[in-house]
């Protein structure tokens, strides 16, 4: 009876055995998905960062381009505005090639 009951125990434990491997397979097929998609998920962020950016200096670009008024002022004072807005536009776009 002893030999009969050790035999039904393994049996229990094989099974049971047999299921956690199971668990533990789909788990770490779960994890590597999970993995895949946060990494999608965070490009998606630095995409929708980098559009951010190009947004906040279009705005940039508009402000100062309704700043200008070329009746204020002599020609050579808009050229020189003109070309620190460009070394800002510059500025602003090596900071997005990062």
């Amino acid at each position: 009876m002893d030999q009969e009951l050790l035999k039904s125990n393994l049996t229990g434990l094989e099974r049971k055995l047999v299921v956690l491997i199971n668990e533990h397979k789909n788990l770490k097929e779960e994890i590597k998905n999970l993995k895949v998609e946060n990494q999608e998920l965070k490009s998606a962020i630095k995409v929708r960062d980098e559009q951010i950016n190009g947004f906040h200096n279009q705005l940039k670009i508009t402000k100062i381009v309704d700043n200008l008024n070329p009746e204020d002022g002599s020609v050579l004072e808009l050229k020189k505005k003109v070309d620190e807005y460009i070394r800002e536009i510059d500025k602003c776009i090596a900071h997005l090639s990062r």
